[in-house]
């Protein structure tokens, strides 16, 4: 309420000169801004999808459910919500990830982003250690590979489904390994092709506009690209690598949402990395 109701306020210091692009950058602020979307239109220029669709892709088992339907490759996974649950983790391979189903703020000041458990016994265990702070966590089979065979796809995608603007990426390294945020990473036109495309199929398949990325795995076994999660609604952590090598997302949304011709997308060469300096020293 406090973010709608200071968004308003600005709206009126403005006194009518247009309607800004509105540009979020935390899952929480999108779930404010869609849920007061009716108000706040009149005054901002918000691309975002139907509600639904939002909250069905900001919910990591409500996603896996929408990738499965639609055919993508995307490792198994159960979502664990109650005790009885529980039975499901022994139909999954090990290690497996656990995560929080979605973003959660409690969880968050107490436990890791994710945690690579071996068992199904051991899931089990750190589900019931969670599930007093969130109960509704995620398991999801590991796919072999190091912090370099994670793979992304940056879009902002018009109100016509397609991507007015396309990015892909490769993390270099995470922090903490194996299950942290990006630390440092770089482009990846090699395999720019093949991600665009699955991550516009699946978006339009999704009826989703707006920023958004999708996170993929390559399997070190066979090559095979994997969906892990999308962030959708907002600015991505990675989009700053997408500037350095030639396509400015964050530009493109802005005069797409304006009226204006998006602005041309180059190919920096060599490709430029970034890197988080205070998670990736070396």
């Amino acid at each position: 309420p406090a973010l709608t109701g200071a968004l308003l306020a600005l709206a009126g210091r403005l006194g009518g000169r247009g309607r800004p692009v509105l540009f979020l950058t935390e899952e929480k602020s999108v779930r404010s801004v869609s849920r007061d979307r009716d108000r706040l239109l009149p005054h901002f220029r918000i691309a975002l999808p139907a509600p639904g669709v939002l909250e069905a892709l900001m919910d990591k088992n409500a996603f896996q459910a929408l990738a499965q339907a639609c055919g993508a490759a995307i490792p198994r996974a159960v979502g664990l919500a109650c005790e009885a649950d529980l039975a499901q983790l022994a139909g999954l391979r090990y290690p497996a990830v656990l995560k929080p189903a979605y973003k959660h703020y409690g969880y968050g000041a107490r436990f890791q982003k994710a945690y690579v458990v071996q068992s199904a016994q051991e899931a089990a265990q750190r589900w019931r250690s969670i599930a007093p702070v969130l109960a509704e966590l995620i398991v999801q089979e590991w796919i072999p590979g190091g912090d370099s065979a994670i793979y992304f796809c940056l879009q902002y995608v018009g109100d016509d489904g397609r991507a007015v603007a396309s990015f892909t990426g490769r993390k270099l390294r995470s922090w903490p390994p194996r299950i942290g945020g990006t630390a440092s990473c770089i482009a990846a036109p090699e395999y720019a092709a093949a991600l665009d495309h699955c991550t516009s199929a699946f978006f339009r398949a999704a009826g989703f506009i707006g920023l958004g990325s999708m996170e993929y795995k390559r399997d070190e076994r066979d090559g095979r690209f994997y969906m892990i999660e999308p962030t959708v609604g907002r600015s991505d952590f990675q989009e700053e690598v997408a500037t350095l090598n030639g396509t400015n997302l964050a530009l493109a949304a802005y005069h797409h949402q304006t009226g204006g011709a998006p602005p041309p997308c180059r190919v920096a060469q060599p490709a430029r990395l970034w890197r988080e300096p205070q998670t990736d020293r070396w």
